[in-house]
């Protein structure tokens, strides 16, 4: 894929939300793939290129955004990769865990026990990784 203007914003971003070690990592695993290294490559300049670098929110709600609609929406793998971005941005474990239960109330207690569940491996891997070696 030729790198538009949009795709290098995009990269660029995405390292930013995700980190050096996560980008490397996921260039080898998943995206090593033929048809998911097109699926990242369009969401590169996409959803990071042209979504997130939009004007009027920054980078810390727009993580936000995506936690609660991935909470909402029941899924797991992407609000685990969500939460990561949201710590990465300055959300911290205790406002992340608020927003999940203060939406139990409104999209019900079990898709937000699984969240809770999927938040808090996020946040003990998260912490692995912080810390120094």
């Amino acid at each position: 894929m030729a790198e538009s203007e949009l795709y290098k914003k995009g990269a660029a971003m995405r390292r930013q939300l995700m980190g050096d070690a996560a980008v490397e990592a996921a260039a080898k695993g998943i995206y090593s793939d033929p048809v998911m290294k097109k699926f990242i490559d369009l969401a590169t300049e996409t959803v990071f290129g042209a979504l997130w670098t939009r004007p009027g929110l920054d980078t810390k709600t727009r993580a936000l955004i995506c936690v609660v609609s991935d909470a909402c929406t029941g899924r797991e793998p992407e609000l685990a990769l969500h939460i990561r971005f949201a710590l990465r941005q300055g959300w911290s474990e205790e406002e992340l865990t608020e927003v999940l239960l203060h939406l139990s109330g409104y999209i019900g207690v079990p898709i937000i026990r699984e969240s809770l569940q999927v938040a808090s491996k996020a946040f003990r891997d998260y912490r692995a990784e912080a810390k120094p070696r």
